[in-house]
């Protein structure tokens, strides 16, 4: 695009991060690129492993992200500062509550970045898949030559202010759970943090896995990082912790005797299209959500690509199992059929059962086939119980077994659903059904967006990621409660 010069920034906009409301002069003689995003888009999350590369190959590039709370969801709307605190945000961020920003820089969706020069202009505008390769080069260019005209200004910015930080045992935005029942581990992904807590029944944390700053790096427990993981696998068998990075679009292997994390699936980059069989380190994933073990196998809700895949554990080769890459809710054999943003995967022993969010459905594979139990098209959701060809449920993010039964967290409902596969009842367990974050009976408890679920120790662990929490629902008292996690 023609460079021009850049609009300032408008006064009224909220500044985190910094001591004081920037300007486009004081970012004069710096390459700025401008992230149009939200703490809740995972388009924009799928995006963010590229601009880390930049941050990485570019470490004078200032980055001011710009948020707009009505794209937020209620979980962060209100409270942008917990929000950026939480998430471990080291940059500026600028809340522009008016849309002020977006129209004058001209954005009309997220994510949207801009790329402003050293001499305050518009140099360009993009967005989607392949950002690295299309920024990479014009910034290259740009430092050069601003550099050898004595224009460009080296270090990082001095913003006046320390960046909020996490406090240890909080969480942010947790995704996904699991339990070793043997050695009474409880395993959450804390993935607004970037890491891995293990804790007790208690509460107790007794490791973290991961520094906590996002990266994609392998290595001891504390120095290696992770980007939004999400689902989780524990072999107890083998005594090894499996972490779909989603955000790094990696498969992590975590070994206890070694106290090491391993990358053992995925390039570090999004696959740009449904993707091939090969060997796991060599092969581009797409957005890798939950993650289920069965009969020496890796299965995979691979989110990105509308399929779920499959990972040979002793050879680590890894493969499309199950869908054509198209987002739809169609039946049929497995290479022939559709889903749509699976997001939850679980097995009974025999059988698979899939979360596709984005059909607001729960599928089933059974002898080559993939069947749909509860839903009827991606715009038909709704909150019904009933039996299962009647029944609605709507984005449900996360999906457990326990006992013949299926246990759905029903994410835009903000519940917990039982699903009998043998009666074909779909029946609410937890909450009212209203966002919220209120513990006591479970129907009148209050979720907000529950995505992944573990029965542990008698209990149901709900990764409650609106609320930044886990709460424990116990079924035989039919009552709520929050966990309180400690050091």
């Amino acid at each position: 695009m023609k460079p021009m010069a850049a609009p300032d920034f408008p006064p009224g906009l909220e500044w985190l991060n910094v001591d004081r409301p920037l300007s486009v002069r004081d970012l004069s003689g710096r390459i700025v690129l401008l992230s149009f995003v939200t703490f809740t888009c995972a388009n924009c999350m799928r995006l963010a492993p590229e601009i880390r590369q930049l941050k990485e190959k570019y470490p004078d590039l200032v980055i001011v992200e710009v948020h707009s709370p009505g794209f937020e969801s209620g979980a962060v709307g209100g409270n942008f500062r917990e929000t950026v605190r939480r998430a471990g945000a080291d940059h500026p961020v600028a809340i522009d509550r008016d849309r002020l920003l977006w129209q004058a820089f001209g954005v009309r969706d997220w994510p949207t970045f801009v790329l402003i020069d050293p001499g305050g202009n518009v140099v360009g505008k993009t967005a989607g898949e392949g950002l690295y390769g299309r920024l990479n080069p014009k910034i290259d260019r740009m430092a050069k030559e601003f550099e050898q005209r004595g224009l460009l200004e080296k270090g990082r910015l001095q913003s006046g202010t320390v960046p909020e930080t996490a406090r240890e045992e909080s969480l942010y935005r947790p995704g996904k759970v699991a339990a070793d029942n043997a050695q009474m581990r409880l395993f959450i992904s804390d993935s607004g943090h970037h890491r891995i807590i293990v804790a007790d029944v208690s509460g107790k944390i007794v490791e973290t896995i991961g520094s906590g700053a996002a990266g994609n790096t392998d290595g001891p427990f504390d120095e290696a990082a992770f980007y939004l993981p999400g689902g989780l696998a524990f072999d107890e068998e083998a005594g090894i912790l499996y972490i779909a990075d989603t955000g790094n679009h990696t498969i992590r292997m975590v070994s206890w005797t070694e106290r090491r994390v391993t990358t053992i699936a995925g390039t570090g980059l999004s696959a740009p299209s449904a993707g091939v069989a090969g060997p796991g380190t060599e092969v581009a994933l797409n957005a890798p959500w939950d993650l289920e073990l069965l009969g020496g196998h890796l299965y995979v809700a691979m989110t990105g690509a509308n399929q779920v895949w499959r990972m040979d554990l002793a050879t680590h080769k890894i493969e499309p199992y199950a869908g054509s890459g198209r987002e739809a809710l169609v039946d049929g054999p497995l290479e022939e059929a559709a889903f749509a943003r699976p997001t939850g995967i679980v097995t009974d022993g025999e059988v698979l059962f899939i979360a596709d969010s984005g059909a607001s459905a729960i599928r089933r594979i059974k002898r080559g086939m993939v069947e749909t139990r509860i839903g009827h098209s991606p715009e038909d959701f709704g909150d019904l119980d009933t039996i299962a060809r009647m029944a609605r449920i709507h984005h449900p993010m996360g999906i457990a077994y326990r006992e013949g039964s299926l246990y759905i967290a029903d994410t835009h409902n903000h519940k917990i659903k039982q699903f009998d596969p043998d009666t074909d009842w779909v029946l609410t367990r937890v909450g009212s059904g209203e966002r919220g974050d209120r513990d006591g009976l479970s129907g009148d408890a209050r979720l907000n967006e529950p995505n992944g679920l573990v029965y542990f120790a008698g209990l149901w662990y709900i990764a409650d990621t609106g609320n930044h929490a886990v709460r424990v629902y116990d079924p035989v008292r039919h009552v709520v409660s929050t966990l309180n996690l400690w050091k």
